[in-house]
């Protein structure tokens, strides 16, 4: 098991930041926290610039990564991308994915990501035949995770119908289980292991009946495992949703008994004023993916009314279009912004909480997302020396992070007292340029 000592020339512990800390690590775990060490004790590994807690990133789907730059071309809408990422889909396997998922969960480590949930719906062969292990393509993720070095929670999703009443188109075949209790039976074979959890989804109200959803919501509340849903992420969707029952998909899941502290909607984007109460009331958290919700031009959800109302936040790279946890952050603050033409909607250190501890607790990693003693030894080290954070003061460490620094100021990560990446460079794969252009030919072929 693992153990040391870090010694961190600045760490943000949660409000403030302290220079000179020293953490001891002993089974993966931060053991002390000790203030006050203005010079590294003998035999530390040495942290320069500003430590944090290792990022959390609550919403991935991996294999979108394939989709980086091919879908700018021309115009359209979330429906029209929606067509060139089935493409992609229809293409996986369960080796080509892992090669894939490997490579983005490395990008991930080297923008301090050290935990990551992935929203796992492509389940079976194209035409829905199963592998013959079921699970094969869940495997590969968490497979994946390990390699890269970074943990998992594996939201496996559950996916049956096309619309209200429709069934799979040909692209969703191999999505679906047939239903909400063939899902339940496959998913009760997945084990956790040190590095990966399992959870729940439902990808939407859409893709799940609604007669079905307390059967995902109740696997999950059996197992106290994340449940996590996409939620109003278009009008359209609220729209057919109010045609086929009259309400809200908030609502919808209300009804169905989804909704609660274990549960997290994703985006939250087009929401009544009773939806925020329900979701606030309730304590289901909101997974905020600004970069993605831009790129696909969503809209903007209304995050702050959300949070006050209750539900706490989480923040998600989705389609990879960008993989900075940090950019996610800025980008809820400067999408408010935009939004009502004022400044300060949240404090530096309310956005590090949603990029940290409340989207570990979101992903069922309540022992992570800080630096403090019994923690998770998962710790992101940004550089206070490039050209996007030098001359910025140290004490501001949080306002640094946000709204000055990059992924590409990420110096370390280290997950359970191990580097995963040490002076910019992944310690585990080599060469995570090659490995993603590679694993995206590999689908193009």
């Amino acid at each position: 098991m693992t153990k040391g000592t870090y010694w961190l020339e600045h760490a943000w512990l949660g409000t403030y930041v302290e220079p000179g800390v020293t953490v001891e690590v002993a089974d993966g775990r931060i053991a002390a926290v000790r203030t006050g060490t203005p010079t590294p004790p003998p035999g530390a590994e040495v942290l320069r610039g500003l430590t944090l807690p290792g990022l959390a990133n609550a919403h991935s789907h991996a294999f979108h990564r394939a989709l980086r730059g091919t879908v700018q071309v021309g115009s359209g809408t979330f429906w029209t991308w929606r067509e060139v990422m089935y493409s992609v889909a229809d293409r996986l396997t369960p080796e080509t994915y892992q090669a894939l998922a490997r490579a983005v969960y490395a990008e991930m480590a080297l923008a301090g990501i050290t935990c990551v949930g992935e929203f796992h719906y492509v389940h079976h062969a194209p035409g829905g035949t199963p592998y013959a292990d079921p699970n094969a393509m869940g495997e590969a993720l968490i497979a994946a995770a390990a390699e890269a070095g970074i943990r998992i929670t594996l939201l496996d999703t559950c996916y049956l119908s096309a619309g209200f009443g429709e069934p799979p188109t040909a692209h969703q075949q191999r999505f679906s289980d047939g239903s909400a209790e063939a899902w339940a039976e496959r998913c009760a074979v997945l084990k956790e292991r040190d590095h990966a959890r399992i959870g729940a989804a439902i990808h939407s109200v859409r893709a799940v009946p609604a007669g079905q959803l307390a059967t995902v919501a109740r696997w999950a509340e059996e197992r106290r495992a994340p449940l996590h849903v996409h939620l109003s992420e278009q009008t359209a969707e609220n729209d057919a949703c109010l045609a086929a029952h009259g309400r809200t998909p908030t609502r919808l899941l209300a009804d169905h008994g989804v909704l609660g502290p274990r549960t997290t909607g994703v985006h939250n984007t087009h929401l009544t004023d009773e939806d925020i109460t329900l979701l606030g009331d309730s304590g289901t958290g909101t997974c905020m993916c600004p970069t993605t919700e831009r790129d696909l031009a969503d809209g903007i959800g209304p995050a702050v009314a959300l949070q006050r109302a209750g539900s706490p936040l989480s923040l998600g790279s989705d389609s990879h279009a960008v993989v900075d946890v940090l950019e996610e952050a800025r980008a809820m603050e400067l999408n408010e912004r935009l939004r009502t033409r004022t400044r300060g909607h949240w404090t530096a250190a309310a956005l590090l909480r949603a990029a940290t501890a409340d989207g570990h607790a979101a992903l069922g990693w309540d022992d992570a997302g800080a630096i403090e003693p019994g923690a998770l030894a998962d710790l992101t080290t940004i550089a206070l020396d490039s050209v996007r954070t030098a001359g910025t003061l140290p004490r501001l460490g949080a306002e640094t992070a946000v709204f000055a620094a990059s992924a590409a100021d990420v110096r370390h990560t280290v997950v359970g007292g191990r580097h995963v990446v040490r002076d910019g460079v992944h310690t585990l794969v080599p060469h995570v340029p090659q490995a993603l252009a590679a694993a995206v030919e590999a689908l193009r072929g």
